[in-house]
């Protein structure tokens, strides 16, 4: 049997001190009337307790204002509210520490919450302010810091007692309001930070896209009238396209000009619509870059590279040499067009490697071409038919009739038929 052991026993220890339960008188300075009650007291070593009861520092009192007849007489007189309701507002505030609910229960004649909200703290706020002193801040009082608003407060009691009373389908059509309008929202939120996107992307870029008049011709020596490529400041190049007078003939001679020339307020040719929008002024390589990236980036990098690749097998230059909007323009639609050219390949190649492995092996497994799905091949659809063929005499023959290839069966022990 085991034993405990003696010392692992913890010994009760014995109370040190003496204490007893005892049924004793209290009072409180909560209460002015000196009433006295009893209740039960813990007593340690036969000493009795002292001091004020234990929860009388709970009782908290609302700090009142009183005044006088001087001060009523000066401050408070209204037409609407009489001295004998005046002090029996103040009485009662007093009394149930501004709980003015309860007040408005037990006020004669009949007020509103907010008419005894109102002259009590105007009252208050007036006496505060008379007996103030020149070096008093009063920015810090609760009357002044949450100064009370009726009419703010009977408006927002209307609108609630409306909110309340509305029915379940009030409530619904409102939810889908607020959730149009958020909607609403966030699509504005989203164009606008689009907008200020592209408005960085264009300063990063350094286009400008201000319209600006055109010279005098005196200016200019007489060559804005001429339907010119002309290039500003060897960065841009822009197709300008005036209309011609009589006195001036249409010349295709190029100008260079090392100043810069501002842009014509008629209208240049752009390119189709196709990723950000196109400026005004094409930059050379700055937007065709954009444009060839947005074209090519979709088909991958090994895809771009073979574009390029066939681009120089043609003999056509990568990058345009003259960055105009319609060689820009020609230039996107070719690359478009060798993207497509490389797919066609891609599925013709697929194409003819099925073939070939069909050719030697009707009954393989044909992996799925790419954006093609995937279908069964034909050697299961000869097997089928095949199967179906064979089963009318496959007792005879030792074909099994439930339509299986003969290699696939499974082989099962023969069983010697009865007598």
């Amino acid at each position: 049997m085991p034993t405990l052991d003696p010392v692992s026993i913890k010994k009760r220890t014995l109370p040190s001190k003496k204490i007893s339960w005892q049924w004793l008188p209290f009072s409180t300075s909560a209460r002015t009337d000196n009433l006295q009650l009893y209740h039960w007291v813990r007593i340690i070593d036969d000493s009795q307790p002292s001091g004020d009861y234990a929860f009388a520092k709970y009782n908290k009192v609302v700090d009142s204002i009183r005044y006088t007849d001087e001060e009523y007489n000066q401050l408070l007189v209204d037409s609407s509210w009489s001295r004998e309701e005046t002090d029996r507002l103040f009485d009662m505030c007093e009394q149930f520490d501004l709980r003015f609910i309860v007040i408005a229960d037990r006020f004669t004649p009949p007020r509103t919450v907010e008419e005894l909200k109102h002259r009590y703290y105007s009252a208050a706020k007036a006496i505060l302010q008379a007996r103030a002193g020149p070096n008093d801040d009063l920015s810090d009082h609760s009357f002044f810091k949450d100064s009370y608003n009726v009419n703010h407060e009977v408006e927002r009691k209307k609108a609630l007692n409306i909110i309340l009373s509305q029915s379940r389908q009030q409530d619904r059509e409102d939810a889908e309001v607020i959730a149009e309008a958020r909607r609403i929202t966030e699509a504005r939120l989203k164009a606008k930070g689009l907008e200020e996107s592209q408005v960085s992307t264009r300063a990063a870029l350094h286009v400008d896209t201000t319209p600006a008049r055109l010279p005098s011709p005196a200016a200019t020596g007489d060559i804005s009238f001429l339907s010119v490529p002309v290039t500003v400041a060897s960065t841009t190049s822009v197709q300008v396209t005036p209309v011609p007078t009589p006195a001036s003939a249409p010349s295709s001679t190029p100008v260079q000009t090392s100043a810069p020339i501002p842009a014509s307020t008629t209208p240049v040719s752009a390119p189709p619509p196709v990723g950000p929008r196109p400026p005004r002024v094409y930059l050379r390589g700055a937007w065709l870059a954009q444009q060839i990236h947005s074209v090519v980036s979709p088909a991958g990098v090994r895809t771009s590279k073979r574009v390029d690749q066939m681009l120089e097998e043609y003999g056509v230059r990568s990058k345009p040499k003259v960055p105009t909007a319609a060689v820009c323009a020609e230039h996107l639609e070719l690359r478009r067009e060798l993207l497509n050219l490389i797919q066609l390949q891609k599925q013709v190649q697929y194409k003819e490697n099925e073939l070939a492995i069909l050719r030697e092996n009707p009954y393989a497994e044909i992996p799925a071409t790419p954006n093609t799905p995937k279908r069964p091949h034909r050697g299961l659809e000869n097997e089928r038919v095949s199967t179906r063929a064979t089963a009318v005499g496959a007792e005879f023959e030792g074909f099994p009739s439930s339509g299986e290839r003969v290699g696939k069966r499974e082989h099962k022990r023969k069983v010697p038929k009865r007598p």
